[in-house]
Protein backbone atom coordinates (compact mmCIF):
# COMPACT_ATOMS: atom_id res chain seq x y z
CA UNK A 1 0.00 0.00 0.00
CA UNK A 2 1.93 3.29 -1.38
CA UNK A 3 1.82 6.08 1.15
CA UNK A 4 -0.16 8.52 -0.91
CA UNK A 5 -2.94 6.30 -0.38
CA UNK A 6 -3.06 6.91 3.56
CA UNK A 7 -3.80 9.93 5.40
CA UNK A 8 -0.71 10.88 6.67
CA UNK A 9 -2.54 11.29 10.52
CA UNK A 10 -3.60 6.97 9.77
CA UNK A 11 -2.97 4.01 8.73
CA UNK A 12 -4.30 0.38 8.59
CA UNK A 13 -2.51 -1.88 10.71
CA UNK A 14 -0.85 -4.02 9.42
CA UNK A 15 -0.95 -6.11 12.45
CA UNK A 16 -4.79 -6.53 11.47
CA UNK A 17 -4.35 -7.48 7.82
CA UNK A 18 -1.36 -10.08 7.27
CA UNK A 19 -0.16 -10.83 4.24
CA UNK A 20 -0.66 -14.22 2.75
CA UNK A 21 0.91 -16.78 0.44
CA UNK A 22 -0.56 -17.06 -2.88
CA UNK A 23 -1.83 -20.77 -3.58
CA UNK A 24 -4.00 -22.00 -5.91
CA UNK A 25 -6.89 -22.54 -4.15
CA UNK A 26 -7.41 -19.68 -1.80
CA UNK A 27 -10.96 -18.10 -2.26
CA UNK A 28 -9.68 -14.55 -3.46
CA UNK A 29 -12.49 -11.52 -4.00
CA UNK A 30 -12.78 -11.96 -7.88
CA UNK A 31 -13.90 -15.52 -6.99
CA UNK A 32 -16.36 -13.91 -4.00
CA UNK A 33 -17.66 -11.58 -7.01
CA UNK A 34 -17.79 -14.33 -9.60
CA UNK A 35 -19.80 -16.51 -7.27
CA UNK A 36 -22.37 -13.65 -5.83
CA UNK A 37 -22.91 -12.88 -10.10
CA UNK A 38 -23.51 -16.39 -10.71
CA UNK A 39 -25.78 -16.84 -7.74
CA UNK A 40 -28.11 -13.28 -8.74
CA UNK A 41 -28.37 -13.97 -12.32
CA UNK A 42 -27.49 -12.21 -15.66
CA UNK A 43 -30.30 -10.60 -16.13
CA UNK A 44 -31.80 -7.41 -14.92
CA UNK A 45 -33.32 -6.33 -11.34
CA UNK A 46 -33.91 -8.62 -8.46
CA UNK A 47 -36.40 -7.89 -5.23
CA UNK A 48 -36.27 -7.67 -1.52
CA UNK A 49 -38.12 -10.92 -1.54
CA UNK A 50 -36.07 -12.68 -4.23
CA UNK A 51 -32.74 -12.50 -2.10
CA UNK A 52 -31.22 -16.08 -0.05
CA UNK A 53 -29.09 -13.60 2.45
CA UNK A 54 -28.21 -16.38 3.78
CA UNK A 55 -26.60 -17.64 1.29
CA UNK A 56 -24.79 -14.76 0.36
CA UNK A 57 -23.93 -14.05 4.05
CA UNK A 58 -22.02 -17.61 3.34
CA UNK A 59 -20.24 -15.95 0.75
CA UNK A 60 -19.28 -13.36 2.15
CA UNK A 61 -17.53 -15.33 5.07
CA UNK A 62 -15.83 -17.71 2.85
CA UNK A 63 -13.34 -14.98 1.74
CA UNK A 64 -10.62 -13.96 3.72
CA UNK A 65 -9.08 -10.93 3.66
CA UNK A 66 -6.17 -10.19 1.80
CA UNK A 67 -4.89 -6.19 0.56
CA UNK A 68 -3.74 -7.43 -2.57
CA UNK A 69 -7.12 -8.21 -3.43
CA UNK A 70 -8.94 -4.63 -2.59
CA UNK A 71 -6.11 -1.91 -2.54
CA UNK A 72 -6.84 -1.23 -6.41
CA UNK A 73 -10.25 -0.25 -4.90
CA UNK A 74 -8.74 1.56 -1.96
CA UNK A 75 -9.57 5.41 -1.94
CA UNK A 76 -9.84 7.48 1.20
CA UNK A 77 -10.90 10.81 1.30
CA UNK A 78 -9.97 12.00 4.86
CA UNK A 79 -12.33 15.24 4.52
CA UNK A 80 -14.98 12.41 4.79
CA UNK A 81 -16.15 10.01 8.07
CA UNK A 82 -15.83 7.27 4.99
CA UNK A 83 -15.31 6.85 1.49
CA UNK A 84 -17.37 4.38 -0.84
CA UNK A 85 -15.93 3.14 -3.41
CA UNK A 86 -17.53 0.71 -6.03
CA UNK A 87 -16.16 -2.85 -7.01
CA UNK A 88 -18.88 -4.19 -8.93
CA UNK A 89 -22.74 -3.31 -10.41
CA UNK A 90 -24.72 -6.16 -11.27
CA UNK A 91 -27.44 -5.53 -13.62
CA UNK A 92 -29.05 -3.43 -10.91
CA UNK A 93 -29.21 -6.47 -8.10
CA UNK A 94 -26.40 -5.77 -6.44
CA UNK A 95 -23.46 -3.26 -5.34
CA UNK A 96 -20.56 -4.64 -3.96
CA UNK A 97 -18.32 -2.05 -2.19
CA UNK A 98 -15.15 -1.23 -0.55
CA UNK A 99 -15.41 1.25 2.48
CA UNK A 100 -12.58 3.27 4.23
CA UNK A 101 -13.40 4.63 7.39
CA UNK A 102 -11.37 7.72 8.87
CA UNK A 103 -10.23 6.95 12.62
CA UNK A 104 -13.09 7.83 14.67
CA UNK A 105 -15.58 8.55 12.28
CA UNK A 106 -18.86 6.76 11.12
CA UNK A 107 -22.09 6.73 9.34
CA UNK A 108 -24.97 8.42 10.70
CA UNK A 109 -28.31 6.29 11.73
CA UNK A 110 -29.49 4.90 8.57
CA UNK A 111 -31.84 2.23 6.58
CA UNK A 112 -31.60 0.44 3.76
CA UNK A 113 -34.16 1.09 1.53
CA UNK A 114 -35.91 -1.88 1.70
CA UNK A 115 -32.32 -4.22 0.83
CA UNK A 116 -30.33 -6.37 2.28
CA UNK A 117 -26.75 -5.15 3.67
CA UNK A 118 -23.81 -7.56 4.46
CA UNK A 119 -20.88 -6.22 5.58
CA UNK A 120 -17.54 -7.35 6.07
CA UNK A 121 -14.28 -6.45 8.07
CA UNK A 122 -11.28 -6.00 6.09
CA UNK A 123 -9.02 -4.20 8.10
CA UNK A 124 -9.58 -2.88 11.64
CA UNK A 125 -12.07 -2.53 14.12
CA UNK A 126 -15.73 -1.64 13.14
CA UNK A 127 -18.30 -1.03 15.72
CA UNK A 128 -22.28 -1.55 14.96
CA UNK A 129 -24.76 -0.05 16.60
CA UNK A 130 -28.45 -1.55 15.83
CA UNK A 131 -31.78 0.29 16.69
CA UNK A 132 -34.93 -0.26 16.50
CA UNK A 133 -36.87 1.22 14.32
CA UNK A 134 -38.91 3.98 14.98
CA UNK A 135 -43.14 3.66 15.36
CA UNK A 136 -43.68 7.47 16.13
CA UNK A 137 -47.53 8.62 15.67
CA UNK A 138 -47.42 11.92 12.78
CA UNK A 139 -45.86 15.19 15.06
CA UNK A 140 -44.56 12.90 17.58
CA UNK A 141 -40.71 12.67 19.08
CA UNK A 142 -39.09 10.32 20.61
CA UNK A 143 -35.37 9.10 21.37
CA UNK A 144 -34.67 5.82 18.98
CA UNK A 145 -34.02 2.68 21.23
CA UNK A 146 -30.69 0.85 21.31
CA UNK A 147 -31.36 -2.77 20.48
CA UNK A 148 -27.47 -4.38 19.66
CA UNK A 149 -24.63 -2.92 19.75
CA UNK A 150 -21.31 -5.32 18.48
CA UNK A 151 -17.57 -4.49 18.06
CA UNK A 152 -16.04 -6.39 14.76
CA UNK A 153 -12.67 -7.34 14.17
CA UNK A 154 -11.30 -8.39 10.48
CA UNK A 155 -12.77 -10.90 8.59
CA UNK A 156 -16.03 -10.63 10.97
CA UNK A 157 -19.16 -10.05 8.77
CA UNK A 158 -22.80 -9.04 9.89
CA UNK A 159 -26.14 -8.41 8.09
CA UNK A 160 -28.92 -6.16 8.60
CA UNK A 161 -32.03 -5.03 6.69
CA UNK A 162 -35.17 -2.72 7.39
CA UNK A 163 -37.10 -6.08 9.31
CA UNK A 164 -34.22 -5.72 11.75
CA UNK A 165 -33.81 -2.27 12.58
CA UNK A 166 -31.51 0.70 11.73
CA UNK A 167 -27.88 0.92 12.03
CA UNK A 168 -25.11 3.21 12.48
CA UNK A 169 -21.58 1.78 11.84
CA UNK A 170 -18.26 3.55 13.20
CA UNK A 171 -14.46 3.06 13.54
CA UNK A 172 -13.50 2.94 17.40
CA UNK A 173 -9.97 3.70 16.58
CA UNK A 174 -8.32 7.30 17.28
CA UNK A 175 -5.31 6.40 14.68
CA UNK A 176 -5.88 3.31 12.33
CA UNK A 177 -8.39 3.31 9.32
CA UNK A 178 -10.80 0.32 8.97
CA UNK A 179 -11.60 -0.80 5.70
CA UNK A 180 -14.83 -3.05 4.94
CA UNK A 181 -16.76 -4.46 2.31
CA UNK A 182 -20.10 -4.61 1.24
CA UNK A 183 -22.94 -6.20 -0.29
CA UNK A 184 -26.58 -4.73 -0.99
CA UNK A 185 -29.04 -6.36 -3.04
CA UNK A 186 -31.16 -4.81 -4.21
CA UNK A 187 -29.54 -1.90 -4.43
CA UNK A 188 -31.95 0.53 -3.98
CA UNK A 189 -29.74 3.18 -1.66
CA UNK A 190 -27.59 4.24 -5.04
CA UNK A 191 -30.97 3.72 -7.22
CA UNK A 192 -33.76 5.43 -5.04
CA UNK A 193 -31.68 6.98 -1.86
CA UNK A 194 -32.71 6.32 1.44
CA UNK A 195 -33.10 7.57 5.15
CA UNK A 196 -31.00 8.98 8.06
CA UNK A 197 -32.36 9.49 11.31
CA UNK A 198 -32.10 11.68 14.02
CA UNK A 199 -31.36 10.08 17.63
CA UNK A 200 -32.60 12.41 19.63
CA UNK A 201 -36.41 12.43 17.55
CA UNK A 202 -36.41 9.60 15.23
CA UNK A 203 -37.06 12.15 12.84
CA UNK A 204 -36.43 10.70 9.57
CA UNK A 205 -34.19 12.41 6.64
CA UNK A 206 -34.22 11.45 3.19
CA UNK A 207 -30.97 11.07 0.94
CA UNK A 208 -31.60 10.94 -2.81
CA UNK A 209 -29.21 8.81 -3.43
CA UNK A 210 -25.87 6.77 -2.47
CA UNK A 211 -23.12 7.72 -4.06
CA UNK A 212 -19.60 6.07 -5.17
CA UNK A 213 -15.97 6.35 -5.97
CA UNK A 214 -15.89 5.23 -9.21
CA UNK A 215 -14.39 1.44 -9.92
CA UNK A 216 -11.34 1.40 -11.46
CA UNK A 217 -10.61 0.99 -15.26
Amino acid sequence: MTSSMLSSHASIDKGLAPSYQPFKERYDLDSLVEDVKQHLGHSGGISSDEVDSEYLISLLKKYTSDPTDWISFFHNDTSKNYTRNAIENINHKANILLLVWNPGKGSPIHDHADAHCIMKVLAGQLHETVYHAPENKPGETKPLAVKSATTLGMNEVTYIADDIGLHRVHNPSSNQLAVSLHLYTPPNAADYGYNIFDEATGSASHVSQAHSVPKPQ
